[in-house]
């Protein structure tokens, strides 16, 4: 084989191993953002969140204890038991009950703090400075194909890992951009936080779903 032919396989490989390398100053942040959430007991915080073309701002909140957690958002509830995943709509006064998929690629607020690294690739974007403080920004793209999200950007503080905030965009170029303006660690929740009571919603139609 010709020199310049092994010259170029050589380059052609590494441009190859190149392409499907993880971003290390990413991964790094990553590890040490969720080190740092999963070292809590448990832990709640309250968000802003708004979508592309829509004016308003909503609030929400989210309490996580290891894989349980409760989210509220503007109509809606999820209760996730860490085993079966309730959600509720107020709207129609109807809850779908699911068995919990923790493989599932959506990131919502909960996700975020928890999410397997293993099934997005990531890259550093930049550092950027607000109010005095500098953060860091990552980007996340779901590995597996066919999934309603394209890729997650999240802000994160540098100096302690926070989460400041994170924006979602699907596959269709839609945003979601949700910020955090408290947070609390080691709440004390009990289990029972996390599963859907329906005696607390009279009159709630169920559909078990599992």
């Amino acid at each position: 084989m010709k020199k310049s032919s092994i010259i170029f396989i050589f380059c052609l490989l590494v441009s190859i191993k190149g392409s499907f390398a993880q971003d290390t100053k990413a991964s790094a942040i990553i590890d040490a953002m969720q080190k740092k959430y999963k070292s809590m007991t448990a832990f709640s915080a309250s968000f802003v969140y708004n979508s592309d073309g829509v004016g308003a701002n909503f609030t929400g909140d989210i309490t996580v204890k290891g894989s349980k957690y409760r989210l509220k958002t503007s109509g809606q509830e999820i209760y996730n038991n860490g085993k079966d995943i309730a959600r509720y709509t107020k709207e129609t006064n109807e809850v779908n009950i699911s068995d919990y998929e923790p493989s599932e690629s959506d990131l919502n607020p909960a996700k975020v703090y928890t999410f397997d690294k293993k099934g997005y690739r990531y890259v550093f974007i930049q550092e950027v400075n607000e109010g005095g403080q500098t953060y860091e920004v990552i980007e996340l793209s779901p590995e597996k194909k066919g999934t309603q999200v394209a890729k997650v950007k999240i802000k994160l503080n540098k100096k302690d890992k926070s989460v400041k905030s994170w924006v979602i965009t699907d596959k269709n170029g839609k945003r979601q951009t949700f910020k955090v303006n408290k947070f609390t660690p080691n709440v004390k929740v009990e289990d029972t936080y996390f599963a859907f009571d329906k005696t607390k919603y009279p009159g709630v139609e169920v559909n078990d779903l599992r």
